[in-house]
C-alpha cells in the first residue's frame, strides 16, 4: 500500500469529505490514517538474523578464503543490514509477522486513538473513529454509544464491513468513497439538528512514520 498517496491534498480531500459527512449528521467523525500501528522490530531483527545466517553459511562453505578475524564483523554487519532493510520495507514487515500480529495491532491502536482523540468524551456519545492502518492493511471502525444506538445493528454491521474491505487496498479515493457511504448511512438514522456542538476536529489525522 503506497503511503505517499495519502498527502497533504489526500489529507485535504478527506478534511472536505468530513465537513460534507457532518452537515448532513449530529455524529462526529475522525479520520486517522497511520502508516503502521505497532513496533515491528522483531521482524526487522528475524529478517537481519536470516541474512546474516546465508552469509555465514556462504563465508564458511565458499571456495574463497576470508580471514576468520572479519567474518563476525561482517556477520553483524549484514545483520544490520538486513535490519535496515526490513525497517524501509512494508512488505518485509507484513512476511515476518502473522495477521493475527498485524490485526491485534491496528486494533490497539484504535482503541487507543479512540480515547487520545477524545472521541469516548462527547456530550452526545454520538463520536465515531475511522482508523486506516497501511502496513497492516487494516481498518477499524469505533462507534460510541449514541451512535450505536440509532443505526440498525444489521445495517451498520454491513456498513462496518464494507469499510474494512476498502482498508485491504485503500487508495484516498476508495477511503473517501468509504467515508461518504458511512455518512448516508449516519444521516439516515441520526440526521443533524443544528444542535449538537461539534467537539472534534474535522481534519484527518495522517501519521505515515
Amino acid at each position: 500500500m503506497n503511503r505517499d498517496k495519502f498527502d497533504k491534498s489526500a489529507g485535504d480531500a478527506i478534511a472536505r469529505a468530513i465537513r460534507e459527512i457532518e452537515k448532513q449528521t449530529n455524529a462526529e467523525m475522525v479520520v486517522v490514517v497511520r502508516g503502521r500501528s505497532g513496533s515491528y522490530l522483531h521482524a526487522d531483527y528475524l529478517f537481519g538474523a536470516i541474512v546474516a545466517l546465508i552469509g555465514l553459511v556462504f563465508v564458511l562453505f565458499s571456495p574463497i578464503e576470508f580471514h576468520t578475524y572479519w567474518i563476525p564483523f561482517d556477520v553483524i554487519a549484514l545483520f544490520i543490514a538486513g535490519a535496515w532493510i526490513s525497517s524501509r520495507g512494508d512488505w518485509i514487515r507484513r512476511r515476518f509477522t502473522t495477521r493475527k500480529f498485524r490485526a491485534n495491532a491496528a486494533r490497539t491502536g484504535a482503541s487507543a486513538m479512540f480515547y487520545e482523540a477524545g472521541i469516548a468524551n462527547t456530550s452526545a456519545e454520538n463520536g465515531m473513529l475511522v482508523y486506516l492502518s497501511l502496513l497492516e492493511r487494516r481498518l477499524e471502525v469505533i462507534a460510541d454509544r449514541g451512535i450505536l444506538k440509532a443505526v440498525p445493528p444489521l445495517k451498520w454491521n454491513q456498513c462496518v464491513f464494507e469499510l474494512k474491505q476498502v482498508g485491504k487496498q485503500a487508495t484516498p479515493h476508495k477511503f473517501i468513497e468509504g467515508l461518504r457511504m458511512t455518512g448516508k448511512l449516519l444521516a439516515e438514522h441520526l440526521p443533524a439538528t443544528g444542535e449538537n456542538p461539534n467537539e472534534l476536529a474535522d481534519g484527518p489525522r495522517i501519521e505515515l512514520k
